[in-house]
């Protein structure tokens, strides 16, 4: 395998189509898609300060690298691409891409941030901006910390363990999601979800868990959360009060407390629901 070393690289298709190549300590500066239809490629402790670095790609492994504000969307329609221990400064990174893993990886600027992926694995990671990870699936996540409104929009087939996440709007139009061990914060949290599994997890949500058709919740807590499961088939189990319960379509909701149950019989059958409190 070839070794570039210490090198500074300019102009546009600066690497174009390169192959089994080890890069080390390297810039590319100002010039698009450097490394644009290569493969087989080994990248260590090198920057990227200028848009598209690896789009078409495939087998590559970035460890120890920093993609610069203008280095936005970086990574398209790329397959089997290892990211670790890196600073993703530029938006609207990792696009189409297949058999994706990030470990250690910050997103200070995530704005349209990881979109259509599939077989993605993610260990702690950091994201801040809005629509992060909009209609990826087959996803692992554990250890992922968010600030950013719409996340996980139409994303599907989902695992995410011990998370934090202020997200407005988080899991959209989602099917077959399950969040372990998670504290989301958030308004209208999970519209328009099917299958949304929720354990062990601590929520705080204007109107959240509306309309979704099978919504499992189990051993969590819902602080500030008002007018919730409007109109959602629920099998829910939460610790401690409810401030408030709207319409809900279907199944049992267990809680400790429920302090305002609104149920209007015009719109929803309340024989459907049943519900336990202490």
């Amino acid at each position: 395998m070839k070794k570039i070393e210490q090198e500074f690289f300019t102009g546009e298709r600066a690497l174009f189509a390169a192959e089994n190549l080890e890069i080390n300590n390297t810039i590319f500066d100002d010039g698009e898609s450097p490394l644009k239809e290569s493969h087989d490629i080994k990248l260590t402790n090198s920057m990227f300060k200028w848009k598209y670095p690896l789009w078409y790609c495939k087998n590559i492994e970035v460890m120890d690298c920093t993609w610069f504000e203008m280095a936005r969307a970086g990574v398209w329609y790329t397959d089997n691409i290892t990211v670790c221990h890196c600073i993703v400064e530029a938006p609207k990174n990792f696009r189409r891409c297949h058999k994706l893993t990030l470990s250690h990886v910050s997103f200070p600027n995530a704005a349209e941030t990881l979109w259509n992926c599939d077989e993605v694995r993610m260990e702690h990671v950091f994201a801040k901006g809005d629509y992060f990870a909009m209609g990826s699936g087959d996803m692992k996540i554990d250890h992922f910390e968010l600030v950013g409104n719409y996340s996980f929009d139409g994303a599907r087939n989902v695992e995410l363990r011990n998370a934090k996440m202020l997200s407005k709007d988080a899991f959209w139009n989602s099917d077959n999601v399950t969040v372990y061990d998670t504290f989301i914060s958030g308004e209208y949290l999970g519209w328009n979800a099917e299958n949304l599994t929720l354990i062990n997890c601590t929520i705080e949500s204007l109107q959240g868990m509306c309309y979704i058709d099978n919504l499992v919740m189990k051993n969590c807590r819902l602080i500030n959360t008002t007018l919730a499961f409007e109109y959602s088939s629920v099998d829910v189990n939460i610790n401690g009060k409810i401030d408030s319960v709207m319409n809900p379509k279907s199944g049992i909701i267990r809680a400790d407390q429920i302090e305002q149950l609104i149920i209007e019989k015009d719109r929803i059958n309340p024989e459907l629901t049943r519900i336990e409190c202490q």
